[in-house]
């Protein structure tokens, strides 16, 4: 039995997360901003364990560090994510910078400072695995022209857990970054390709792929890898 930590565990993908790895009989850490009242997740079966987490606010961060202290962590998925502004108000042309400021907080300093805070934890287990919920999105190799600042979040999310795997993998802290497709979630929209089920499966089988040989890279949902 493994312990996993899951940040933005109380919907979509993460929801789903946190339903997977309980039914394979892992113990999870759910993390979300308000544990009271996340009805849904509260009422999954298994080794679950609620906590709270503001992933953008250090104080926060700072508090669900303290609580785990001492306590080993074996996979680290961070995956609260936001969309950012509307997506008319992040073109080319237009741009909420406010919006843009509080989509990089979350998208890219969170899962960063969750890292940092958490190291202790990780550096506790014997098999550590540290990933990150990105988005094709983020890929320089991609040109999509919507989304502005959403894509600029992710791409630097994507260079800085890169740029981690170097420092990380040579003390056994695995690192990847996963693409969980389009996903029918609240960002996603009912059109999207994939249920979240069927991304948070792909999920899970592909962090199991995750060792010292394929430390720092960058996959799609099903295991497949993607071009950065």
């Amino acid at each position: 039995m493994s312990t996993v930590l899951i940040t933005g565990a109380n919907r979509g993908i993460g929801l789903e997360l946190v339903k997977a790895y309980a039914a394979r009989g892992d113990e999870v850490l759910a993390c979300c901003r308000s544990p009271d009242a996340a009805t849904e997740l509260a009422a999954v079966a298994g080794a679950v364990t609620l906590l709270e987490v503001q992933v953008s606010d250090q104080d926060s961060v700072a508090r669900l560090a303290e609580t785990l202290a001492g306590r080993a962590v074996d996979t680290l998925i961070n995956n609260a994510g936001t969309l950012g502004p509307a997506y008319e108000d992040q073109s080319l042309l237009k741009m909420d910078f406010d919006g843009w400021n509080e989509a990089f907080a979350v998208n890219t300093l969170a899962p960063v400072r969750v890292m940092q805070a958490l190291l202790p934890n990780l550096r506790a287990s014997s098999h550590p695995r540290l990933v990150n919920i990105t988005s094709q999105m983020g890929a320089i190799s991609l040109d999509m022209t919507v989304a502005y600042a959403y894509c600029c979040t992710k791409a630097a999310l994507n260079k800085f857990m890169k740029l981690a795997a170097v420092e990380l993998g040579a003390e056994g802290i695995n690192v990847c970054l996963i693409h969980p497709g389009w996903v029918r979630t609240d960002m996603g929209g009912p059109g999207a390709d994939i249920s979240p089920e069927e991304s948070a499966a792909g999920i899970v089988r592909t962090v199991e792929k995750l060792n010292a040989k394929t430390n720092g890279s960058f996959w799609k949902w099903n295991g497949e890898t993607h071009d950065w």
